[in-house]
């Protein structure tokens, strides 16, 4: 058994689309703030939510200076319009119901600010048959090479932060999640990921 950390895989793809110049991120489902840790190393300020308390806790003893973890749900937690050049979220969509979750999102960024999120799908069987074919064979041989090379994306998420990390089944498909998310946000992308997740990409407009 190979166990590693496929969130962290990820972590990159949804840095990239970080708009250059960047001042002010959210980061929404923050666990225990690996990403946030990341993102914080781009821009000047990174807010961080989670609505676990084991995940805050975890999140504020691993993140610099300039970023400030709260324990929050982002359906209600106050969120200033028009105050984020980007957000992001790491395997928590899949937490919440979709179309409230991305009006809200959507309301705080500002004009030319991006969302980016990865989130689990539901698997869309049989259309995805062979690409969970390919995931299993990806997983365990990246797996085998990264114990191997005993790197960290290995060992990131083991004992006391993987144990506590909320999970659940998700509800919607990669294509459901597509027709949600541009219903609600016109243009946004959708594409479904190697690894058991889909990546969703918007760019809130300039001007409406």
């Amino acid at each position: 058994m190979f166990a590693w950390d496929h969130n962290a895989y990820y972590h990159r793809l949804l840095l990239r689309h970080v708009p250059r110049g960047a001042v002010r991120v959210l980061d929404v489902g923050c666990g225990a703030g690996a990403l946030a840790a990341s993102a914080a190393a781009r821009v000047d300020h990174v807010d961080a939510l989670d609505r676990d308390q084991s995940m805050v806790e975890a999140a504020r003893h691993r993140v610099p200076e300039n970023v400030t973890v709260t324990q929050a749900d982002v359906l209600d937690h106050p969120l200033a319009p028009s105050s984020y050049d980007a957000i992001v979220s790491m395997s928590t969509l899949h937490h919440l119901p979709l179309a409230p979750a991305l009006s809200r999102l959507a309301g705080a960024l500002r004009p030319g600010g991006v969302l980016a999120a990865i989130a689990l799908p539901r698997i869309d069987l049989p259309r995805e048959a062979p690409l969970e074919v390919a995931a299993v064979a990806f997983h365990h041989l990246a797996g085998a090479a990264l114990t191997t090379a005993r790197h960290p994306l290995h060992t990131q998420m083991t004992g006391a932060d993987q144990d506590a990390m909320p999970v659940l089944d998700p509800e919607l498909t990669t294509r459901q999640a597509r027709e949600v998310a541009r219903g609600v946000l016109p243009g946004a992308r959708v594409r479904r990921l190697l690894l058991w997740r889909y990546l969703l990409v918007w760019q809130k407009p300039h001007s409406s």
